[in-house]
């Protein structure tokens, strides 16, 4: 039996959460004082996503750079690889929040997006 104790980000609560888990299947989850608290942990321990935030260059905007994001959470285990395939990237003004930036992240069937305007 393997207990994991993770702190949950479902909600500004912040719950310490325990999962138990036995042979790899989830028995109970416990801590938790609302839905998206179990959900996150059976999430975490299975497979666990990240969003991943970075910036890429601008040419000739206003900024010399822009803030980026995964549109979606994509693997943890491919945050490393999202964040090289963003190496060298460079865009040209004007950028407008929602802009793909980079299409299938690293394979990850995700597009990075710009979250902010830069004219």
């Amino acid at each position: 039996m393997e207990k994991r104790e993770l702190t949950c980000i479902g909600c500004p609560l912040g719950c310490a959460v325990t999962v138990v888990l036995e042979n790899g299947e989830i028995k109970s989850v416990t801590g938790n004082t609302c839905k998206r608290g179990d959900d996150y942990a059976r999430k975490e321990v299975t497979h666990p996503t990240r969003i991943v935030t970075s910036t890429v260059t601008v040419e000739g905007g206003s900024a010399p750079v822009v803030s980026v994001k995964t549109k979606e959470d994509i693997p943890k285990d491919k945050i490393f690889d999202c964040v090289r395939a963003l190496r060298g990237v460079s865009v040209k003004a004007p950028v407008h929040m929602g802009d793909v930036i980079l299409e299938n992240a690293a394979g990850t069937g995700v597009d990075i997006i710009a979250t902010k305007t830069v004219l």
